[in-house]
């Protein structure tokens, strides 16, 4: 493996990719503790705890996200991170309303797509009991 001055580093969600460019460092937090990340390190795969993810971009700028918990994958020169939930904030004071407001959205969100399958379940377990029954 050569040695490379920036890393390709993707931010997956379940839904979308939030991030994909060149870092020159990251951090994030894994379950026994924060953790720093340079273009040459070691392969390795880690959980991550929900935290905040720095990045320091190639052109010098910064970009950090509010992560759910995920797993990072480090392999060459590519680094991929795969989080449940995830938002890209401007500084770290917006970014706390920000991690707040988006959270407590999708669990709203999903909170109300557990009630509608849970009223579907009991329909079709409805439905099922009405079918058993004996003809008249």
């Amino acid at each position: 493996m050569s040695l490379a001055t920036d890393m390709s580093v993707t931010l997956r969600l379940p839904t979308r990719t939030l991030f994909e460019g060149k870092a020159t460092r990251m951090t994030a937090v894994a379950p026994n503790g924060a953790f720093g990340i340079l273009p040459n390190h070691v392969d390795f795969v880690t959980a991550l705890v929900p935290s905040v993810m720095a990045l320091a971009l190639v052109d010098g700028s910064e970009a950090i996200f509010g992560l759910d918990e995920g797993l990072l994958v480090k392999k060459g020169h590519s680094v991929v991170v795969a989080v449940l939930r995830g938002v890209h904030g401007d500084d770290l004071g917006s970014l706390q309303d920000t991690v707040e407001a988006s959270f407590v959205q999708m669990d709203e969100e999903e909170r109300q797509a557990r009630s509608a399958l849970s009223r579907l379940e009991a329909d079709m377990v409805r439905r099922f009991a009405e079918l058993q029954r004996p003809q008249p």
